[in-house]
């Protein structure tokens, strides 16, 4: 496996209107989309700085994965996202490699991107995203 680069950060926040006013009017970003995407249970907004993007999550169900981490954490960085040429591959790499997988393959995330998690135990204790369009 060979990111190249780093797709995204995403940050648990309890409400996305609420946390957006601070990347436009603090940092002087544009949140230039919002998507729900049903089967993770989460609302994200999309920034970009340079090529990496910030994405905020909000959860849209309490026992959704970012619902459970922002009642335990109250919130902040949730996961750190690669983007690959090949998830599937990645994946393989991954597990090849002896890291612990939440998903063996590739489902649909934000953006219309093909994603995956690498489990935090055995990855520093860093939730890591793949990304890719395959």
């Amino acid at each position: 496996m060979k990111p190249t680069h780093i797709e995204h950060i995403g940050i648990a926040v309890a409400n996305l209107q609420e946390a957006i006013p601070f990347y436009e009017k603090v940092l002087g970003m544009t949140c230039y989309a919002i998507e729900e995407v049903k089967d993770q249970k989460v609302k994200t907004a999309f920034f970009q700085v340079g090529q990496t993007k910030i994405e905020l999550l909000e959860s849209t169900d309490p026992e959704g994965p970012i619902g459970k981490f922002v009642e335990k954490t109250g919130g902040g960085m949730h996961h750190l996202a690669f983007a690959v040429d090949d998830v599937q591959e990645a994946i393989n790499d991954a597990a090849n490699a002896g890291c612990q997988l939440i998903d063996k393959a590739p489902r649909n995330g934000a953006e219309g991107l093909k994603i995956a998690f690498l489990h935090p135990k055995s990855t520093c204790r860093v939730l890591t995203e793949l990304c890719g369009k395959q």
